[in-house]
């Protein structure tokens, strides 16, 4: 995040290739994140609902359904 959320973001991406993290949500939401503060909002939602499908947690599932209202408006 120092260089920025685009540099963060190739990083996060290239991470997505290991599959030691595959279904790991924080990785998604991490992504997710960086998408929405790039203005990538339809990338970004579907990052979310990637990590909402991941974590069962009633905080979390909490706080990515708000973020994923502020990337769709709905």
């Amino acid at each position: 995040m120092v260089s920025g959320p685009a540099v963060a973001l190739a990083e996060v991406e290239a991470l997505e290739s290991d599959s030691r993290l595959s279904g790991y949500r924080y990785l998604a939401a991490t992504k997710a994140d960086l998408l929405r503060r790039l203005s990538r909002n339809e990338e970004a939602a579907t990052a979310y609902r990637e990590a909402l499908a991941l974590t069962d947690n009633a905080a979390e599932r909490a706080f990515l359904t708000q973020r994923l209202t502020l990337v769709t408006g709905e």
